[in-house]
């Protein structure tokens, strides 16, 4: 069984919030790499211990510590300070891991950061490979600035849902209780206006992978044919920019893999794990 430790990310002038980073590691099982993983929720929401027992067991009993990371939540926060804050919990992480080899891994949005991170060039050193679980790079056009037919089937939320101009900067949001900025921000179309603010062609150059021609490690990348957030052309832009290993769910969900009981879900996480052991330094 895995055992659980959290400890607190230094504070900073240029971070100046609380961030924390929770190992989950296998005392049984030596310990062959890092899993840094990055948790999902549109950079609005979300928590960095989201992911399902299965997934922790199945890591850690193959010899796989994870760290799972904090970062600070847009609007309070935009892209810019949210890449900065990964980019500083990876060389954190890094640093106090410097004797294992180390991957990124990452859900959704955490996926889209990972694969910013790898592509920045602002690592210490490059990870052995990445895991994206239905992340995206803002490759294909309008999908992320344009009302979701999706989330107009659900009740319509009140701009009121956004904090004002002084809420404190903070990593923690839960789903109850800030889903509702994800919901806003997708029927309204404003989702990219919510987590970046700046001209367009900055936006396009320094957080979408359009000019990144390598990710500078090898990737294996999920994603579902019905995905209700980030459309399947979406990844098979991702697919033919940086060709990855894949797996590909026939489902109209985009967290397949919430479903631990479904076998496609353990299975994905077989293939993770041949993945991971396939790019091990």
């Amino acid at each position: 069984m895995y055992s659980v430790t959290t400890e607190a990310l230094p504070l900073t002038d240029a971070f100046p919030y609380e961030r924390k980073v929770t190992y989950y590691g296998d005392d049984a099982v030596p310990t062959r790499a890092l899993l840094i993983y990055c948790h999902g929720g549109g950079l609005l929401y979300g928590e960095r211990e989201d992911l399902p027992e299965l997934h922790l067991k199945t890591f850690t009993e193959a010899g796989f510590r994870i760290a799972a990371i904090d970062y600070p939540m847009a609007p309070t926060i935009k892209l810019d300070g949210i890449l900065e804050a990964v980019l500083d919990a990876v060389r954190e992480v890094t640093e106090e891991n410097r004797d294992l080899p180390y991957f990124l891994f990452g859900r959704s949005a955490g996926a889209y950061l990972m694969l910013l991170a790898a592509a920045s060039g602002k690592l210490p050193h490059k990870p052995s490979g990445i895991l994206s679980y239905y992340g995206y790079g803002f490759l294909t056009d309008q999908w992320f600035e344009t009302p979701s037919a999706y989330y107009m089937q659900f009740p319509a939320v009140p701009e009121s849902c956004l904090p004002d101009e002084h809420e404190a900067p903070f990593c923690d949001a839960p789903l109850d209780t800030y889903y509702d900025r994800y919901i806003y921000a997708r029927q309204q179309g404003r989702w990219k206006d919510l987590i970046y603010e700046g001209r367009d062609k900055y936006f396009y150059r320094d957080y979408t992978l359009r000019l990144a021609d390598s990710l500078g490690a090898p990737l294996f990348a999920a994603h579902s044919t019905g995905d209700t957030d980030v459309p399947y052309e979406e990844f098979r832009a991702l697919q033919a920019k940086y060709h990855p290993e894949t797996m590909i769910a026939v489902a109209p969900l985009h967290d397949f893999d919430r479903d631990t009981e479904d076998p496609f879900t353990a299975k994905l996480l077989e293939k993770s794990v041949a993945f991971l052991n396939e790019h091990l330094d």
